[in-house]
């Protein structure tokens, strides 16, 4: 596979020094109650931003939040706790207009001097972002002089600000975290330095079908836990009792089993898994894959499946994670999910761990661990849609 990042220049090679650049970031962070409960997001744009204020840019930051409705009470979605953290990490002033468009915002954007920022009211205030409509990017390019794409999360939307956006600019390239992203996935599915173990949790088969199959292509050993394990282990034969499995999907999961084989990829089941009566329960019971009693779900891998899944981390130069090992929310059935981030940190391979539930795992893991990881995305959609191998709009939209 060529370079992902051929064609697209970065911040870095753009004439933005004094001019006014607008950065696309994905501020779309986890709130309670008006309060941000990870900042993650905010601090992975900070690079970026920080080098554009360097350069006396005038930086226009647009992202989204949530999915307002037209017509309702979207104050929820506001970006206003977003534009106060991050004056706190810039120790800065943020300046905020109360929309994305109109005569407040082109006031605050024409006032602001060099070295200055300002972050605009949630673009999906407006309809016509996710519909990618080509007035609405109009108006939004009016803003600015360059256009920098530094939101990875949302780059396989074909949304007004990511894509349309993008092409009405001559300077138009990716920040810092776009480049990081694209570039270590890319080493993991171009060509990856070998033994390559591809780590694969989470609910179902059918949400990773595309990603298997363009694993088997490049990998030596395909690990499958969590719950879409189950599936795998009732097509083997196995009596998975009242646990989650995908039945129209089993015809499936024998096809990949197959696949494998052919491939000469060596593919690690379960061998052992923690049940219990409900993903309520307090506590669960190690038990072997032939003797999962009646009534009870498997929740977590076990011990030995843990031991098993980790050895082949041990000579491995590429490892690529994706999917949660069980319920790693509730701490009876965490232990899967953090002995294979514990074993991950540890090794001496190129570690990537895809975005949403399997970042989340691990920095539950511990931000130590998390910290020991080459890559960890910020994407979840994006990221398996990149492995599968897919042109993204907001990564193609900055070529040329």
């Amino acid at each position: 596979m060529s370079n992902l990042l051929t064609g697209i220049r970065t911040i870095r090679d753009l004439p933005i020094d004094n001019k006014r650049v607008f950065i696309r970031v994905d501020f779309n962070v986890p709130m309670e109650d008006g309060v941000i409960t990870d900042d993650l997001r905010i601090r992975e744009a900070l690079p970026t931003i920080k080098h554009a204020l360097e350069r006396e840019a005038r930086v226009i930051l647009g992202s989204h939040m949530g999915r307002p409705k037209p017509g309702k009470d979207n104050s929820a979605f506001s970006l206003e706790p977003c534009g106060i953290r991050l004056a706190e990490l810039l120790d800065a002033e943020v300046h905020m207009p109360d929309d994305c468009l109109g005569d407040a915002a082109k006031k605050v954007i024409f006032d602001l001097r060099a070295g200055q920022v300002c972050l605009l009211e949630n673009l999906r205030f407006h309809p016509e972002e996710e519909q990618d409509d080509e007035a609405f990017a109009f108006k939004l390019s009016e803003l600015a002089e360059a256009y920098v794409n530094d939101a990875f999360g949302t780059v396989h939307r074909a949304h007004a600000s990511v894509h349309r956006m993008a092409k009405l600019f001559r300077d138009r390239g990716c920040g810092f975290l776009l480049e990081k992203e694209i570039s270590a996935l890319g080493k993991v599915i171009g060509q990856p330095e070998r033994p390559y173990v591809a780590l694969l949790g989470g609910a179902k088969v059918s949400d990773k079908i595309v990603v298997v199959e363009t694993l088997l292509k490049v990998c030596n050993t395909l690990v499958i836990g969590g719950a879409m394990a189950n599936t795998f282990l009732a097509a083997k034969g196995h009596n998975m009792q009242a646990s989650l499995v995908e039945e129209d999907k089993l015809a499936l999961a024998r096809t990949i089993l197959e696949k494998a084989a052919a491939a000469k990829v060596t593919v690690e089941l379960p061998v052992d898994l923690v049940v219990a009566s409900s993903t309520q329960a307090e506590a669960g019971t190690v038990v072997s894959i032939h003797e999962v009693p009646p009534g009870k779900m498997a929740l977590d891998i076990g011990p030995q499946s843990i031991e098993r899944f980790t050895r082949h981390f041990a000579d491995a130069k590429t490892i690529f994670w994706n999917g949660p090992m069980g319920l790693f929310e509730r701490e009876p059935f965490s232990a899967g999910t953090f002995g294979v981030a514990r074993a991950m940190a540890s090794s001496s391979a190129f570690t990537v761990v895809g975005g949403g539930d399997s970042a989340a795992a691990v920095h539950a893991a511990g931000e130590d661990l998390a910290a020991k990881m080459d890559h960890i995305s910020t994407g979840g959609g994006a990221s398996l849609e990149l492995i599968e191998g897919r042109k993204l709009p907001g990564i193609e939209a900055l070529r040329g």
